[in-house]
């Protein structure tokens, strides 16, 4: 099999990242309705998680919090998003970039994401392959470069999907 130098695995995690972001962004915009409450699982010895020393002390690895009743201040911007929670009885504030994130969940719908851990931004992985890429062609050189493809192994067959779409 050929190696993925697209990156797709990345681009679906940031793209489901995206999801994370626009559920928190309606809900620190018009709240959360009816019963739906998250769960966002993440890394706090992530890069650019902020979290009181107490709770770093007492979740070194990872925590879950829980956004549902009790939330305060939720800024969600392109890299991250903050709030303040409540912990023992003290409001916490919490920084939270979304490369950090592993978990998130809404269980009043059952709908739940998992992420890998340490995972790059889609930005440094794709910066990091500038150097690999070759140069741009201008438009009117295009026609001067040949192009071979190899039709030998081409296949005329279709896949047919409708068995595993719900009825």
């Amino acid at each position: 099999m050929t190696k993925d130098l697209m990156g797709y695995n990345q681009i679906v995690e940031n793209a489901l990242k995206g999801v994370v972001r626009e559920a928190l962004s309606r809900a620190a915009a018009v709240g959360l309705p009816g019963d739906h409450h998250f769960y966002i699982t993440y890394k706090t010895d992530a890069p650019g998680v902020h979290v009181p020393q107490s709770l770093r002390e007492q979740y070194p690895e990872e925590i879950t919090i829980v956004i549902q009743h009790q939330f305060w201040d939720l800024i969600i911007d392109e890299d991250m998003f903050s709030v303040t929670l409540s912990f023992g009885g003290r409001k916490e504030h919490l920084e939270v970039p979304f490369d950090a994130i592993t978990g998130f969940a809404d269980p009043s719908v059952q709908f739940g994401l998992q992420f890998k851990a340490e995972q790059t931004s889609i930005n440094e992985n794709l910066h990091d392959r500038d150097d690999d890429l070759p140069a741009a062609v201008p438009d009117d050189d295009l026609e001067d470069i040949p192009v071979s493809v190899d039709t030998s192994a081409a296949s005329a067959d279709v896949v047919v999907l409708d068995r595993f779409r719900k009825k």
